[in-house]
């Protein structure tokens, strides 16, 4: 006698007022971190680059802080090239991750994969200050590669490799790795070797895989990677100032000097707020030329 089917069990529950309280204490902690450390600090920013002081603790609004920025030079073209080298890391990182992230994610397997994983993880096993002062003492014209450049005939003396663009390209690419590899290695992996094997199957080369199966079903990562890496590399201070020296022209370090050095902290928080409107629109502009949503990239990274 064949049996019945038994009906699933369904439970409604209804989010009673305990409920509410429970899921409201759970997110508090998250709701403050949020409205405290970026909500508030973003708005007190606003405030400050809308404001000038005209007596001592007298205010009024005023636009001359976004008004010395378009008519100097130089604060334009340091907001321009900061912006084209961080776009010109995160693609050169994005270039040299991808095959990492497909070793790891395809080739390597077991105790391979582990050990390959840990020594992309290991410099980040230190601060950023020690990675960079580790770069200058390589490229520095008394560092070690400048003498192994002379060593093997290369050069007749030593050269000096800091203070240049590819420096701090070199920099921010190795500072921001592993935020490109990992992304790529959780979205790869969960590509199904067998449509893989299917394409070669019917005739495709690796180039028509590539373009055709293996970027679409990566491109939340991909997207995920470089929003990571481009925000970082937009942020960064300390790696284009220690490999660029005094030329290095970054936005971040006119930020550092307006509310630092010469304590004016109204046009320092104008040129934050414009770095801050600037990755807003590079990361949006991103996303609508590549198809990607928001979300469904977030939750990638």
């Amino acid at each position: 006698m064949a049996r019945k089917p038994r009906r699933g069990i369904v439970f409604n529950v209804r989010a009673g007022p305990g409920t509410r309280l429970a899921l409201f204490l759970l997110l508090a902690p998250a709701l403050l971190w949020l409205a405290g450390l970026i909500v508030l600090p973003h708005v007190e920013l606003a405030v400050l680059s809308l404001r000038a002081r005209v007596a001592p603790r007298v205010y009024e609004f005023s636009l001359g802080q976004y008004r010395t920025f378009i008519e100097e030079p130089l604060y334009w073209h340091t907001f321009v090239r900061t912006a084209w080298m961080s776009i010109l890391a995160t693609a050169c990182t994005l270039a040299m991750a991808f095959p990492v992230a497909w070793y790891l994610a395809k080739i390597a397997r077991g105790r391979a994969k582990s050990l390959l994983f840990v020594l992309c993880l290991i410099p980040f096993w230190v601060s950023e200050t020690v990675r960079t002062l580790g770069w200058m003492i390589l490229l520095r014209e008394s560092g070690v590669l400048p003498r192994l450049l002379v060593d093997i005939g290369l050069t007749p003396a030593p050269v000096e490799l800091l203070y240049h663009d590819a420096t701090i390209l070199v920099g921010l690419v190795y500072t921001s790795m592993l935020f490109m590899v990992v992304p790529l290695v959780s979205v790869l992996e969960s590509l199904d070797d067998s449509l893989l094997e299917a394409a070669y199957d019917l005739g495709g080369n690796g180039a028509t895989i590539l373009r055709d199966i293996v970027i679409p079903h990566a491109a939340p990562g991909i997207a995920a990677g470089c929003i990571v890496v481009f925000m970082l590399t937009l942020g960064n201070y300390l790696t284009p100032t220690l490999l660029g020296g005094k030329n290095s022209l970054w936005f971040t370090e006119l930020i550092y000097t307006q509310f630092i050095t010469r304590f004016n902290w109204e046009q320092g928080a104008a040129f934050g707020f414009l770095l801050l409107i600037l990755s807003t629109g590079i990361v949006w502009l991103g996303l609508r030329l590549t198809g990607q949503r928001f979300g469904q990239v977030m939750r990638r990274a």
